[in-house]
């Protein structure tokens, strides 16, 4: 039996156009793969198996967060990223 029939998987999509400076868009996928990690093991079995793929959809622009590595971004992407998470495992409880 295969891994992937039983556990979910998470990929990310950062667009050049949502985030300029690759290291803004680094920093992004980071953070998704990181986020996403700690919500499915708080969540314990709660997302049903299969793949999810995360797009950023809003862009994240220099004038709001002039350096990439500020605590600034990365606090406003883990909040949006564990909002959107616990979203799909609310959504998953039977």
């Amino acid at each position: 039996m295969d891994n992937f029939s039983q556990t979910a998987w998470f990929a990310c999509v950062v667009p050049k156009r949502h985030a300029r400076r690759s290291v803004t868009r680094n920093l992004i996928k980071r953070q998704i793969r990181a986020t996403s990690v700690h919500v499915v093991a708080e969540a314990e079995g709660l997302f049903p198996a299969g793949a999810y793929v995360m797009r950023l959809n809003r862009p994240f622009t220099a004038q709001e967060f002039p350096s990439a590595a500020s605590d600034a971004l990365n606090v406003r992407v883990r909040e949006e990223l564990l909002a959107l998470l616990r979203r799909v495992a609310c959504r998953a409880r039977p």
